[in-house]
């Protein structure tokens, strides 16, 4: 093997007087490198997506940057999906106070990807228009990852030595029998659709609307118990890094979260994407929109992808060598034994009073309440605490908790079926 080949092998070497000062400083592990990929077919052509890996915590401070991904799967029209795309992320920043550490703004960022879900909700809402969309949102800072999800897209977590890992819950009513609990609990109906004849066919669905999903923003045809709140999961990646695919349904019908993700091991996140659409189509056809993003988060010193495919090696072992290929096995397996993610945070509940927490926001100079959900200030007399009962009693403490205004207010009662979702018009 020629000195040329071996020099390619080898990571960057980082000098020593660098890891003596990151040592003396107590510095922490550099950011990683982010590369992504995407690949699409339109068979509808109600998929949307979103990548911004420029974000910034504080602007034109590069140390605060971030990068968000996702992706709006719309059904009923595209109106949802589009809205979503082009405000999801300033109603979610929107919610998180600033002036604040970077520590304690990972804390606030699943409190308020709930809140600017809600907001994105009610103010499509406010639109009109009866289109929905199912919703992955990824933030990933340094080597916390926060996915926010409504709905059936996926986001699966690929980390070195082969593990996956699923980053959201799927809210289709045919597989989630808490959902199907809930829903029936807010008023809605869950069965099949009925033909001629008695018969029922395809999947659950929740009446009045025909929707076969639980959770979504937009929907405005579909009774409250349709509900705009994500799961979220928050999760911190060891410095072995990992490979995140974020893909519509269209993918994770023909495909199991297995099965995508050793699909495209081994290649840059340009080519994995579009491996996992072809492979998708290969095994079902193109009988949904298929979108599919794949982002790697690689660290600087080691910028390894995870495991090669073992149908490739023999091809790198005809240009590298035996001992070369098993000299990249142990390293593969070295940093396989930190690959180890740890949870930090995850939620699923739909009660907004849950997802809030206790918290409420005063301005102390204008004595005004700052609602949690669409962050209006407001005098106290025009709202309530998210822990207040409907009537005021003398062991009711509506100051506490996070504050709503009369708007959001009302969406979280109808969304708990506390009201009707409609009207109701009597003669």
């Amino acid at each position: 093997m020629s000195q040329v080949e071996v020099s390619r092998m080898k990571p960057p070497l980082v000098p020593l007087a660098t890891l003596i000062g990151r040592e003396l400083r107590n510095e922490k592990v550099e950011k990683p490198f982010v590369k992504y990929g995407q690949a699409a077919l339109a068979k509808k052509g109600e998929d949307y997506f979103l990548i911004k890996p420029d974000c910034q915590r504080v602007p034109g401070n590069q140390s605060t940057s971030f990068s968000v991904f996702a992706i709006f799967d719309g059904h009923n029209g595209i109106s949802a999906a589009i809205y979503a795309k082009e405000n999801l992320l300033a109603n979610v920043l929107s919610a998180i106070p600033q002036g604040i550490s970077r520590e304690e703004w990972l804390q606030a960022l699943p409190r308020a990807l709930v809140a600017g879900f809600v907001k994105t909700d009610i103010e499509f809402q406010q639109k009109g228009e009866t289109s929905g969309t199912t919703v992955t949102f990824v933030v990933i800072d340094g080597w916390t990852v926060t996915v926010a999800s409504v709905g059936d897209s996926r986001c699966i977590l690929d980390t070195q030595g082969g593990v996956v890992s699923l980053l959201t819950v799927d809210h289709r009513l045919e597989e989630n029998a808490e959902e199907r609990e809930r829903v029936t609990a807010s008023g809605g109906e869950v069965g099949r659709l009925n033909v001629f004849g008695g018969n029922e066919v395809g999947p659950l669905r929740c009446w009045p609307g025909g929707l076969c999903l639980s959770r979504s923003i937009g929907d405005t045809d579909v009774g409250e118990f349709i509900v705009p709140i994500p799961h979220v999961k928050q999760v911190k990646l060891s410095t072995a890094g990992g490979r995140l695919i974020i893909a519509s349904d269209g993918i994770w019908d023909a495909l199991s979260s297995d099965m995508a993700a050793k699909s495209c091991r081994g290649l840059p996140a340009e080519i994995a994407a579009k491996l996992v659409v072809k492979e998708a189509l290969r095994s079902r056809g193109l009988k949904d929109d298929t979108t599919c993003l794949v982002v790697d988060i690689i660290p600087c010193d080691h910028p390894i992808l995870p495991p090669t495919p073992r149908k490739r090696q023999n091809v790198l072992n005809s240009i590298f060598g035996k001992k070369s290929q098993n000299s990249m096995n142990k390293l593969t397996n070295k940093l396989s034994a930190v690959g180890v993610v740890e949870e930090l945070f995850e939620e699923g509940s739909a009660m907004l009073a849950e997802r809030l927490g206790k918290d409420c926001s005063l301005n102390t100079n204008s004595g005004l309440f700052r609602c949690a959900v669409c962050q209006v200030d407001q005098p106290p007399s025009d709202g309530l605490s998210v822990n207040s009962g409907p009537l005021f009693s003398p062991a009711s403490k509506p100051w506490e908790g996070p504050f709503l205004c009369a708007n959001c207010r009302k969406k979280k009662d109808a969304m708990e079926g506390k009201r009707p979702s409609q009207p109701t018009v009597t003669s």
